[in-house]
């Protein structure tokens, strides 16, 4: 067997060039989603679009859209529409995002904080990026118990959403802050395995993990170290 073919527990050998590949093109459509991103929050917090939408219909708009948008990825990953709907979506992440962005430049040291919440995510990912590159065991097992915590803690956000618990909240942003750190792991794992083949399924899952971690957290840093004028 050729030096450059890695045999996996998929079922199927993937080339090291194709792997490579599929690895350089997600860290360039994931660098590209991120200016939608950026966008999108601009729009939300400079026109207030997103100010309306409190408790459970900011809940259902957001589900909605964001669940109608990864069906849509899924659909279209193969085809020329697949990064145009991709960075569609990026966008109403970022919208979706503006209304807390707001809430965090409304403090003294807003700006201060949205930095710290970059340069901490962008910390997270470098770290599991180094890892995921040195670490040699298969870690496709993880899966199943990443997406229980995923789901339990979607479970928890929906229930504190109407409480409004800022104790459960600081809870919920560790939780996140964890486990989608390890997803992210996970997910850089299984394109350097091989595990991975299409690159905007590969961003798609790396962009979630980017945004779950900053968004969480934006949110501990706003609780924890927000000031009042």
């Amino acid at each position: 067997m050729s030096e450059n073919v890695q045999p996996l527990r998929y079922g199927y050998a993937v080339s090291a060039e194709q792997r490579n590949k599929v690895l350089r093109n997600t860290y360039w459509l994931l660098a590209l989603s991120l200016l939608p991103t950026v966008l999108g929050a601009w729009v939300g917090v400079a026109t207030g679009i997103t100010q309306a939408l409190t408790g459970g219909l900011g809940l259902i708009v957001f589900l909605g859209g964001a669940f109608g948008f990864m069906y849509a990825i899924e659909k279209t990953k193969n085809s020329a529409a697949g990064v145009p709907v991709l960075l569609g979506f990026t966008f109403f992440m970022g919208l979706m995002l503006s209304r807390m962005i707001g809430m965090i430049l409304g403090f003294k040291n807003g700006s201060e904080l949205i930095m710290t919440a970059m340069g901490g995510t962008a910390g997270v990912f470098f770290v599991m990026a180094t890892m995921a590159s040195v670490i040699k065991r298969d870690l496709s097992g993880m899966g199943k118990w990443l997406f229980v915590g995923a789901v339990v803690v979607m479970i928890g956000a929906v229930i504190n959403v109407f409480v409004g618990s800022t104790a459960g909240m600081m809870a919920i942003s560790v939780a996140v802050i964890a486990i989608f750190s390890a997803y992210m792991l996970y997910d850089l794992k299984r394109i350097l395995d091989g595990g991975e083949t299409n690159y905007i399924s590969a961003t798609l899952a790396l962009y979630l993990d980017v945004f779950n971690v900053f968004q969480a957290l934006l949110a501990l840093l706003g609780i924890m170290g927000g000031e009042r004028d």
